[in-house]
């Protein structure tokens, strides 16, 4: 990193870093940080538009979501420490209630 370790202690205080410094302790400690904004913003983002119908076809268009397992976790772990309930999740992340049912399900075994 070509710096002191008074500047790493900084580095580990400060609210947000330039995008080229995680870059290189993302490169260094072998670890993607930047998966973590990439599943935040995945997690976050509002429902896309709705695609218009098209008249060749009258079969429902499904869309189908990709979570992640560090994302699955991070749910599971909300419920199992109590800090949100199933229904605050499907509200607050808008993750249909049989996901998540299965998730717990699967998680359970």
């Amino acid at each position: 990193m070509k710096c002191t370790e008074i500047e790493i202690n900084e580095m580990y205080l400060q609210e947000s870093l330039p995008t080229d410094i995680l870059l290189r302790w993302s490169k260094l400690l072998e670890y993607d940080f930047f998966r973590i904004y990439s599943q935040h913003l995945i997690l976050y983002a509002p429902p896309s538009a709705s695609i218009r119908e098209s008249n060749a076809s009258k079969l429902p268009r499904f869309r189908k979501n990709i979570y992640t397992q560090e994302m699955i976790d991070f749910i599971l772990e909300l419920i199992e420490k109590q800090e949100k309930t199933r229904r605050q999740i499907t509200d607050d992340y808008g993750i249909p209630y049989t996901t998540l049912c299965k998730w717990i399900a699967k998680n359970n075994k």
